[in-house]
């Protein structure tokens, strides 16, 4: 089942997510589906991880996990259960092309390899008008 659905909703974005202001890094789901979430986040010059105006690779990690979290976030929400919290288990590889500046709009889709006993196997990839960023795989775990 894919839910495509522009939400950018921020107080229904982060719901979904453990992390609070100052440290959400999404602010829109665009699409759902049971093995990959589309994620969107806009930087603002008032983000802790942008230095002189531009965001920093510790922050493009951060909102990829984030986009993966709102993944877990969203299939809860479904089920009417409270999402649960997790963390970056493992980093296998990450590349940034470019960092983005403020103002720039992040699109983010999460694919799921694997799941298997909380523990979830994760393809990432960042976009800016469809010119590709930065791409993780990543280990994300739920407590």
């Amino acid at each position: 089942m894919e839910i495509t659905l522009p939400n950018a909703d921020k107080d229904f974005v982060e719901s979904l997510i453990p992390q609070k202001f100052p440290f959400v890094m999404v602010d829109e789901v665009s699409e759902y589906s049971e093995n990959h979430v589309i994620s969107g986040f806009t930087i603002k010059e008032d983000n802790i991880f942008v230095s002189e105006g531009v965001f920093q690779a510790s922050g493009l990690i951060e909102h990829q996990a984030q986009s993966v979290a709102l993944h877990t976030g969203y299939k809860y929400f479904l089920l009417g259960k409270e999402s649960p919290t997790g963390y970056i288990g493992a980093i296998k590889s990450f590349e940034a092309e470019s960092l983005p500046k403020v103002g720039d709009q992040l699109v983010t889709e999460a694919t799921i390899l694997n799941e298997m006993l909380g523990v979830t196997l994760v393809e990432i990839i960042t976009k800016i008008n469809d010119t590709v960023i930065a791409k993780s795989q990543m280990k994300t775990v739920v407590k």
